[in-house]
């Protein structure tokens, strides 16, 4: 996503799998932070342009976008895949992330989402705005946050919906 004011603008007016989502300024962050949830109530964190951050009902990570690398959840693990360019094709190069790396990038996402928790909780937040407007989302994505274990699980998949171990992938 570009770094720029009207990307962001159309985040927040194009992302309608997003039925409910919030634009906020935190002391420390210089872009905006837009927080949104699917009408199943799964969520979404754009911390700026990167990083991006996206759960399954379950609260589990499903995915996250940081640092140009697209992170998705296989069973419990994650996945790194970068993208590389040749002459004539484009392809996803795969890499499954170390419990070294794992941690690295739960302890980031940890920090940003408490952050978040203690601006929403102090007030130390300002909301530029709301779709629905005059939704109170504040208060709803503190609640999320709050019910968010200490030590973020990651998903089986990175499918919004969580499975059962025993239904098929779609």
């Amino acid at each position: 996503m570009s770094r720029s004011t009207s990307a962001r603008e159309d985040l927040l007016r194009e992302a309608t799998a997003l039925v409910e989502r919030a634009e906020l300024q935190l002391p420390g962050y210089d872009e905006p932070i837009v927080v949104g949830f699917r009408r199943d109530g799964s969520a979404s964190f754009f911390f700026g342009s990167d990083p991006v951050y996206q759960f399954n009902t379950a609260g589990e990570l499903r995915r996250a976008f940081v640092s140009d690398l697209l992170y998705k959840a296989e069973q419990g693990q994650l996945v790194a895949l970068r993208r590389e360019r040749s002459a004539t094709e484009m392809a996803l190069v795969r890499h499954e992330l170390t419990p070294a790396e794992t941690a690295a990038l739960l302890a980031t996402l940890t920090n940003h989402l408490t952050r978040l928790r203690s601006a929403l909780q102090t007030g130390a937040h300002q909301v530029l705005r709301e779709v629905p407007p005059a939704a109170a989302l504040p208060q709803r994505i503190l609640t999320w946050l709050e019910q968010l274990p200490a030590l973020i699980p990651i998903a089986n998949t990175p499918n919004v919906r969580q499975r059962s171990p025993h239904q098929p992938e779609a």
